[in-house]
């Protein structure tokens, strides 16, 4: 964070503000991307990457060019969920992005690796001067938003990416468990802190429908997502359920081919952020 507390005498506001713009990295210079919308959880295994991965696939299909950009520097699935293997490229113009069969452009580390099962092992400050890398360095081009799949909890890379980025706002992901409510608030509270917008909370494996009779299984319980979404104040609220035929999409690399309704009330309200 600044070094600067705001509470000093030796400074005036205006400076203070300067010196928390400096955190700021400038684009490639050959990219254009009108708005950054981050993912996050405050734990992990609540499903993250798939909301990302959904979320991108639904607001390509309205017409929009999307990318994201995988911050999960130590557990990346974003290119297997979309099918991509191969290595990145580059140019003179700087690294140049996979593009899906739909038109999503990704960067991942696993692009970046001879053997994408090789274990990240780095520390945080070389975590987040990747992550400013996939921003300052990669060709995004012409985007109209720019999805960032972050690791969970609050550490260097979300600090990072809330810091250095221009993110017009955050989608947190969250399961039913009743210890998610703290963890929920953790990263609402970040963002405040911050002064990024919360747009959305995701409630994911929130039930399971019985194949035989379409009826609702709270195998977690029926969870509060819905309520901590109200209590907070958050404009947009999902409840995803447990679906195996997701999950094998995301294993086969085709998730751009699932299709269902829950999110597009979201869809629809993140559309009116400008």
């Amino acid at each position: 964070m600044s070094d600067c507390n705001n509470n000093c005498s030796s400074c005036s506001q205006s400076d203070c503000s300067s010196r928390k713009e400096s955190f700021k990295v400038e684009e490639n210079k050959f990219s254009h991307v009108k708005h950054v919308l981050g993912v996050v959880s405050g734990k992990g295994g609540v499903g993250k990457s798939l909301v990302t991965s959904e979320l991108a696939v639904l607001l390509n299909k309205k017409g929009y060019k999307v990318g994201i950009l995988d911050a999960d520097i130590t557990g990346p699935s974003i290119p297997k969920m979309f099918g991509i293997h191969e290595q990145a490229l580059g140019n003179e113009q700087g690294i140049l992005p996979a593009v899906t069969p739909g038109g999503i452009k990704i960067i991942s580390i696993n692009m970046m690796l001879d053997d994408e099962e090789t274990p990240v092992i780095w520390r945080g400050p070389v975590l987040a001067g990747v992550v400013k890398q996939f921003w300052n360095e990669v060709v995004w081009g012409e985007l109209d938003y720019l999805l960032v799949d972050m690791p969970p909890g609050t550490g260097d890379v979300p600090l990072t990416v809330f810091q250095s980025l221009p993110v017009s706002g955050i989608v947190i992901v969250t399961s039913p468990q009743e210890l998610v409510e703290m963890i929920v608030k953790k990263a609402y509270n970040m963002a405040k802190q911050m002064n990024i917008p919360v747009v959305g909370l995701v409630q994911n494996m929130s039930y399971l429908l019985c194949p035989d009779c379409g009826r609702k299984i709270y195998i977690y319980g029926e969870g509060k997502g819905e309520e901590m979404a109200n209590t907070l104040n958050i404009p947009s609220y999902a409840s995803l359920p447990i679906e195996p035929a997701v999950a094998q999409l995301c294993d086969r690399g085709a998730i751009e081919e699932f299709s269902h309704s829950y999110l597009d009330q979201m869809i629809a309200y993140i559309e009116t952020i400008a």
